[in-house]
């Protein structure tokens, strides 16, 4: 084994859980979960040579999970606007369920970005890191999870 692939799977070793967090959020089922995390692992993999460490490499990370995640969501709806259903997607397995339930229907109502800041922020990365890995600015970020605090309570207070 090449020492950069050693590396590679060092790093990815230790921090598989900001991927596997992202993958539970934009996936259905376990098979789905599954297929995400390997397309993240190779989106990883083919950019990791590029990867310069001009941020935290969990930045990074989290920034190429997001977008593999989006896109491949994004995939996913053209199918399902063509008649293919969708199912919910288990999350936080470990709490309440119906605790987590209702917050996880409120966060599917959102846009793929807003759901992106709202894994983040959850994950309680700080403003400057979010705004690193989503390309804003930190005014912005919390602007947009103010709005979106507000949102997810008047969603989750109707139900």
């Amino acid at each position: 084994m090449k020492p950069e692939e050693k590396e590679f799977l060092d790093q990815i070793d230790q921090h598989q859980n900001i991927v596997h967090k992202v993958c539970r959020m934009y996936t259905d089922n376990k098979d789905d979960h599954e297929d995400l995390f390997q397309e993240v692992l190779l989106q990883l993999w083919q950019a990791y040579p590029r990867f310069k460490g001009d941020s935290k490499l969990t930045t990074w990370m989290y920034r190429v999970a997001l977008y593999t995640a989006i896109s491949r969501r994004k995939k996913k709806q053209r199918i399902i606007s063509e008649g293919i259903d969708s199912t919910a997607y288990e999350y936080y397995e470990n709490q309440d369920p119906y605790r987590y339930e209702n917050l996880r229907m409120a966060i599917e109502t959102l846009s793929e970005t807003d759901k992106a800041l709202v894994i983040l922020y959850l994950d309680e990365k700080p403003y400057k890191e979010i705004a690193d890995i989503m390309g804003l600015t930190e005014t912005n970020v919390g602007v947009r999870l103010n709005r979106i605090k507000k949102k997810l309570k008047e969603i989750l207070v109707t139900r």
